[in-house]
């Protein structure tokens, strides 16, 4: 968790990383409760937004989601959702998507910023 300035609320990063045999980059949300088992983040665990960060040699980009974003994606668990515990996510330059994978891309981009390194 990162708080970026003494008035804005906290924001959970995730970096997320590229698989060898799919499109897109993989990354986990969960965290250990009372006995020790994997469970997913909860709405009250994250702050404002999720960031969801991807470094690939001279591709790099942040997935910004706000907080009532990923309740409503099912990403965050809530006392009438069960959650994600893992997730991939696909920027711009992911092309060679099936039809599910489009369908993730076409909502994730709405919050996806390019960073563009300089050489």
């Amino acid at each position: 968790m990162i708080r970026p300035k003494d008035n804005q609320a906290y924001k959970r990063y995730r970096l997320a990383k590229k698989t060898p045999k799919k499109e897109g980059y993989f990354t986990v949300f969960w965290k250990k409760d009372q006995d020790n088992k994997n469970i997913p983040y909860t709405d009250e665990d994250l702050g404002d937004e999720l960031v969801i960060v991807i470094i690939d040699d001279h591709h790099c980009g942040l997935f910004i989601i706000p907080k009532v974003v990923a309740i409503s994606k099912k990403i965050l668990s809530t006392k009438n959702c069960k959650g994600k515990m893992a997730m991939r996510f696909y920027p711009s330059w992911c092309t060679h998507l099936n039809k599910t994978a489009q369908a993730t891309q076409k909502w994730q981009l709405d919050y996806f910023q390019k960073i563009e390194l300089e050489e």
